[in-house]
């Protein structure tokens, strides 16, 4: 049975690590709000980070429901990506939508994202 649990493993935790991943990554994801970048990593599950800069998300209660709502879907998909590391940085155009258009934003591009991930892998 699948745990849908997101643990600390599961996250990028150091600057070294954002750095890694910002560094010439193969795999992207791209809309109007979001951009996911994406880079192998040598472990068995993938890690994610999330930047929301004040810019593009003035209140801070803001920046916390948009990160909140990208862990969760996050981690309801855990299972479907392979072994990379995962940033996901949010941009002007987020604040427009609500919570149920975000998440459908955020289905959508992981999926995407997992489907990239796959055709990376096998080259």
């Amino acid at each position: 049975m699948s745990r849908y649990t997101y643990p600390r493993e599961l996250r990028l935790l150091t600057p070294a690590d954002f750095q890694n991943v910002f560094n010439n990554p193969p795999v992207k994801a791209v809309s109007n709000e979001f951009t996911f970048l994406a880079k192998p990593n040598q472990r068995e599950h993938p890690r994610m980070g999330v930047t929301v800069s004040k810019k593009n998300a003035k209140r801070a209660v803001d920046r916390n429901r948009i990160k909140r709502i990208i862990r969760e879907t996050y981690r309801l998909k855990q299972h479907k990506l392979a072994g990379f590391d995962i940033i996901v940085i949010a941009k002007p155009g987020v604040m427009k939508l609500d919570n149920q258009a975000l998440r459908e934003l955020l289905d959508y591009l992981w999926r995407k994202l997992g489907k990239r991930c796959n055709q990376y892998l096998l080259k």
